[in-house]
C-alpha cells in the first residue's frame, strides 16, 4: 500500500469514528435524566422498546437516525427528530417500526418530526411492509404548530396514509404506551389492531384539564382515556397490556400468526462476501473531494464474489454500469467513475462527469434493468453534467433529460448511496432524493449541494462585490478573502452530509462497510411489492 492510501485510509476511518460518536449521542435522546425518569415510571425508552420487539441476533437498519440534528435549538433541539424508526424482523417478518422517543419533548411533534414520520409511512407503502406504532406522544409542539398542522405534508397526512395503508392491505399494529392524546389519538385506532398499557398509556382527545375548561367536567386523566376506559367501556382498544414488554410480546404473537406475503420475485441466489477486502475502501476513497480515484475499485469491494459484469465498457466511460449481485440479490449498477478517461477518438474526459455519451448510455441500461425486472444500485459522485459549447451544441441538456426521464419512471426499486460529490443537476440524474428510491444513505464522505464550497463562495464573492462596486465601495484583498472565508464557511456547513440526513435529504449517513446490509435489507422490503406498471420512458427527445 502507498502512502497516499494510507493517508486516505487514516482520514476515512476518522470520519467513521465520528459518525459513530455522533451516533452515540443521538442515541441517548433527550439524555440520561429523562432516561432515568421514564424508567422510573416504569416505562421503556423507544430504542428498548425497539430492540425488544425486534427478533435478536437479526439485521436491522435505523432511518433518520440524525433528523433534527442541530436544529431548533431554540427550542432546546429534536434529536432523531423525536422519534425512532427502523427496519428489522419480527417473528420472522420484516417490519418497519415507528417509536415515539418521550424523551425528547415527552415525545411533541416538531415538523421534523412529522416529516420523518411521513417517511416511514412511505416507505411501508411503497414496500407494502407492515408497520408497528409504538405511541408516546403528547401531540403536536404548540410553539411550531404553524409549521406542523395544516399543510398536506404535515400531521394531518399521517391519518390519511393510515387510511390508505389499510386499503392497501398493508397490516398497521399500534401500541399505545404512554400519552395518545388530541389529534395523535387518531393514529392507533386506525390501525388494524390497537393494544394499550394499563396506569402509564392513556387516549384522548382532550386531556382533564381541557376537558374541565371547555365542559366544566371534573375528571382524572384515567377515568377519562385509560387502558380500562378502552378496552372495556369505549371498546377503542382491543387489547389490555400490563406493562411495555407484555404490549411488545402481544405484538410479537400477532405477527407471528400473519400470512406470507405477494413477492415481486426479485432473482437471489446464496450471497457471497466480496473477493477483494472491503475495509480497503477506506483507502480507495480519497481524502479530498476534487482527487481522482477508480470507482471500480470500490465496486468489486461491494459486490459478490467481486464478479461484476460491465455494460458498454468502452463507451460512456465516465458513467459505469453493470450487473453484479450483493448479498446474493441480482442489481444494475449505475456509478460515476472518479478518474480521468481517454475515449477512443482521443478526448479526455474529467472523472465525475456527465458527458452525453454516459447519459445515452446509462438510459439504455436503466430501461435494460427495468425490462429484465432488476433492482438498481447509483453510486453517486458526481459534480454534473459537461458545460461548455461543445457539449451544448452536441446536445448534454437533450441525453441529459433522457437520462432523467428513464430514472422517474424507472418502476424497479432503486437505491442511491451518495458515496462523494452530489452537486448540481447530477444529483437528479443519479437518483437523488426527489427521485424516490426506496431507500439512500451517504457515507460520511458525502457532500450534497448544487455545487462545491470553493466554486459556489466564488460566485456568491462575485455577486457581493459586484453589488458593492455598483455603490461605488470597493473591498482590499484581505477583506475580500476575509468575506470569501465566510462565505465558504457557512457554504460548507450545508453541504455537510448532517446537514443533508437533519433534513432527511437522505435516509441515513452509514459507514461504508455497512452498505451491503443496506442494499440487501431494501431489496427485501422491496420484494413484498409486486411491480404493477410496465415501463415507460413517455416522450423523450431522440
Amino acid at each position: 500500500m502507498d502512502l497516499n492510501f494510507n493517508k486516505n485510509e487514516d482520514h476515512n476511518k476518522l470520519l467513521v469514528s465520528s459518525l459513530r460518536h455522533k451516533l452515540a449521542k443521538v442515541y441517548l435522546g433527550g439524555g440520561e435524566k429523562r432516561i432515568a425518569k421514564l424508567h422510573a415510571k416504569g416505562k421503556l425508552t423507544a430504542r428498548e422498546r425497539i430492540d425488544y420487539l425486534l427478533d435478536t441476533d437479526t439485521k436491522s437498519i435505523e432511518i433518520g437516525a440524525f433528523a433534527g440534528e442541530d436544529m431548533y435549538q431554540e427550542h432546546g433541539g429534536c434529536p432523531s427528530g423525536g422519534v425512532v424508526v427502523k427496519i428489522g424482523y419480527i417473528s420472522g417478518k420484516q417490519c418497519i417500526v415507528v417509536a415515539n422517543d418521550a424523551t425528547v419533548k415527552a415525545g411533541a411533534w416538531f415538523p421534523i418530526t412529522g416529516k420523518k414520520n411521513l417517511r416511514a409511512q412511505e416507505i411501508a407503502i411503497e414496500n407494502r411492509l407492515p408497520i408497528i406504532y409504538l405511541v408516546d406522544s403528547a401531540g403536536v409542539y404548540l410553539p411550531m404548530q404553524d409549521e406542523i398542522f395544516p399543510d398536506k405534508e404535515h400531521f394531518g397526512r399521517i391519518f390519511r396514509n393510515n387510511a390508505v395503508m389499510s386499503s392497501m392491505g398493508i397490516i398497521q399494529i399500534s401500541a399505545v404506551m404512554g400519552s395518545c392524546v388530541a389529534g395523535g389519538a387518531y393514529l392507533p385506532i386506525m390501525s388494524d389492531e390497537a393494544m394499550i398499557v394499563d396506569k402509564t398509556a392513556s387516549i384522548f382527545l382532550a386531556g382533564s384539564y381541557l376537558v374541565k375548561a371547555a365542559i366544566g367536567e371534573t375528571i382524572d386523566n384515567e377515568t377519562l382515556g385509560g387502558a380500562t376506559t378502552h378496552c372495556e367501556i369505549s371498546g377503542v382498544t382491543d387489547y389490555k397490556a400490563i406493562d411495555d414488554k407484555d404490549a411488545l410480546d402481544k405484538i410479537k404473537n400477532l405477527m407471528s400468526k400473519i400470512g406470507d406475503f405477494d413477492k415481486a420475485g426479485f432473482n437471489r441466489v446464496s450471497p457471497k462476501k466480496p473477493l477483494k477486502d472491503p475495509k480497503e475502501i477506506y483507502g480507495i476513497l480519497p481524502k479530498a473531494r476534487h482527487e481522482q480515484y477508480d470507482m471500480m475499485e470500490i465496486i468489486h469491494r461491494m459486490v459478490d464474489d467481486s464478479d461484476f459484469e460491465e455494460y458498454k465498457a468502452g463507451y460512456g466511460q465516465t458513467i459505469i454500469t453493470g450487473y453484479a449481485r450483493i448479498d446474493g440479490w441480482a442489481v444494475g449498477i449505475v456509478a460515476n467513475q472518479r478518474k480521468i478517461v481517454k475515449t477512443k477518438k482521443g478526448e479526455m474526459q474529467f472523472g465525475g462527469v456527465i458527458y452525453s455519451d454516459s447519459a445515452d448510455k446509462a438510459t439504455r441500461f436503466i430501461a435494460n434493468c427495468n425490462q429484465k425486472k432488476i433492482p438498481l444500485v447509483f453510486l453517486q459522485d458526481v459534480t454534473g453534467f459537461m458545460v461548455g459549447s461543445k457539449s451544448e451544441h452536441g446536445g448534454i441538456i437533450k441525453d441529459g433529460a433522457k437520462m432523467v426521464n428513464a430514472v422517474s419512471n424507472s418502476v424497479v426499486p432503486k437505491f442511491t448511496v451518495v458515496v462523494g460529490n452530489s452537486y448540481g443537476a447530477g444529483n437528479y440524474a443519479m437518483c437523488g432524493k426527489a427521485y424516490d428510491p426506496r431507500l439512500i444513505c451517504a457515507w460520511p464522505s458525502a457532500e450534497l449541494a448544487v455545487m462545491g464550497g470553493a466554486q459556489a463562495a466564488k460566485v456568491l464573492l462575485q455577486i457581493e462585490t459586484a453589488s458593492l462596486k455598483k455603490k461605488g465601495e470597493e473591498l482590499s484583498p484581505e477583506d475580500e478573502k476575509a468575506l470569501f472565508d465566510k462565505i465558504k464557511a457557512r457554504y460548507d456547513k450545508q453541504i455537510s452530509p448532517y446537514y443533508a440526513a437533519a433534513r432527511i435529504w437522505t435516509d441515513a449517513i452509514i459507514d461504508p462497510m455497512e452498505t451491503r446490509n443496506w442494499i440487501s435489507m431494501g431489496i427485501e422490503a422491496a420484494n413484498h411489492a409486486p411491480i404493477e406498471k410496465p415501463f415507460n420512458l413517455g416522450v423523450i427527445q431522440v
